[in-house]
């Protein structure tokens, strides 16, 4: 019972041998926890959160400095993707989820953990969906704030005449609507980070506002001269390039310089397909366990094509491509689960395909030759609704009753969308059973002749 015998206010400055050695301790304390008394164990509960907060206080800044004198700087450069990925798990960096090892976003991971343990201003910079806020979190984690407040806003998400009250509070009458005292963003983030993200969006106005609380450090509550002293790590994060936006007077060039301290650039999905396989697991599994069913399946066609495809919206659209396949096609995802506007044309709907197809030779250019696009929603959306019928038909076996049973859908009403699209009942029927045998989806045979005549 030695771990009950310690002080329970240890020091927080501790080594990592210090450390294995109480967790060796609490485990084999754990062994005899049958046979302790319940202040024992209330003891013992206490010293474990006791010695989680000891972890959680050591500094993410001693541990790089650490690192970084034993490190080869020459030789640094020269290291292998995987080697500088594995230097980063040695210093015990918290990835918050990013994967891969491309060479720019080892860079940005590098530049990230050493602006992590500081108080200075981070820009992160990126197509929209590379991760921005992923990168943000990956900076709180690993400095010295981490068990802190961590704060989102989406400036452009704001109405302008709310940005103030929004991000700095407001007293009550301070205007219509104020009934009482409320804190703003930059004060719930108090001692933790704020996230600012599409910081590009945010008006003249708000900039200045901003700008006082990075030179300063305290805030106003609209409504009052009272200022409040706020203690908070500020990153933000744009798709926008801010330098442009400066010379043509959008942005402050001072509140751009004043951000930049430490700037990151995520590299786009295109350019970073090391991680594509890795994040059809991350988030096949993430979509299989918020639909509570087991993780989609890909063809080898659909995985091949989602290899090679383009991401204009990056790792956001990856998402949420694996969460619709994920929805629509149950254990096994093709092509045709894909929406339509991703498919390669060659596996689209013929209706659809022929709006989306490239003008023949000697045919006129342009969209007045295609469909109108009120035309193309239409063929795809009927070309949808067929596989669709044609996929529950074969599930059933043609029994028309379990079908509509099964999507929740009148019966009659079912039978006019078969009819719609020529499709036949019978025609979806499994191969009778030898004579004696009875099968079971016989039973509704009966009541399907109305499809049949379909």
């Amino acid at each position: 019972m030695k771990i009950l015998d310690q002080p329970e206010d240890s020091s927080p400055a501790i080594s990592y041998a210090g450390l294995i050695e109480k967790i060796e301790i609490l485990r084999s304390t754990l062994r005899w926890s049958s046979r302790l008394e319940r202040a024992d164990i209330e003891k013992l509960l206490r010293q474990a959160s006791t010695l989680r907060d000891e972890v959680m206080q050591m500094s993410h800044k001693e541990r790089f400095v650490q690192a970084a004198a034993t490190a080869d700087p020459e030789g640094q450069a020269d290291l292998s993707r995987a080697a500088r990925r594995e230097a980063l798990l040695a210093r015990s960096f918290i990835f918050e989820g990013t994967f891969g090892d491309n060479p720019k976003l080892l860079e940005a991971l590098e530049i990230a953990e050493k602006a992590a343990p500081t108080d200075l201003p981070v820009l992160i910079d990126g197509e929209s969906g590379t991760g921005k806020e992923l990168m943000a979190k990956v900076i709180h984690a690993n400095g010295g704030r981490a068990d802190k407040p961590f704060i989102s806003v989406n400036c452009g998400a704001i109405p302008e005449n709310l940005l103030e009250s929004e991000l700095f509070g407001h007293r009550k009458g301070a205007f219509t609507g104020a009934v009482g005292d409320r804190k703003g963003k930059f004060e719930s983030a108090h001692t933790g980070t704020i996230f600012l993200d599409e910081i590009g969006e945010l008006p003249l106005p708000g900039q200045v506002k901003l700008l006082r609380v990075l030179e300063a450090h305290e805030i106003q509550r609209v409504g009052s001269d009272e200022p409040i002293a706020v203690d908070t790590r500020i990153v933000a994060a744009t798709n926008r390039n801010l330098r442009k936006l400066s010379e043509q007077g959008i942005f402050r060039e001072d509140l751009f310089y004043r951000l930049s301290v430490i700037h990151v650039t995520l590299p786009p999905l295109r350019e970073r397909r090391d991680e594509i396989p890795l994040l059809f697991s991350y988030f096949g599994d993430e979509a299989a366990g918020m639909l509570k069913r087991r993780p989609v399946r890909l063809t080898p066609r659909l995985r091949d094509f989602l290899l090679t495809y383009a991401y204009p919206g990056n790792i956001r659209e990856l998402r949420n491509v694996m969460y619709r396949i994920s929805c629509l096609a149950g254990d096994i995802a093709d092509i045709e689960h894909l929406p339509l506007d991703v498919r390669p044309v060659e596996h689209m709907p013929s209706a659809a395909a022929a709006a989306f197809a490239p003008p023949m030779n000697g045919e006129a250019g342009g969209v007045s030759n295609l469909l109108s696009l009120s035309d193309a929603k239409r063929a795809a959306s009927d070309e949808a609704e067929k596989a669709f019928l044609q996929r529950g038909l074969r599930e059933v076996g043609g029994t028309v009753a379990e079908l509509a049973r099964r999507v929740d859908m009148n019966r009659s009403h079912l039978q006019m969308l078969l009819k719609k699209h020529g499709l036949h009942s019978k025609d979806f029927r499994h191969p009778q059973p030898a004579r004696g045998v009875v099968h079971k989806s016989n039973v509704n045979d009966a009541d399907d002749g109305e499809a049949d005549a379909l």
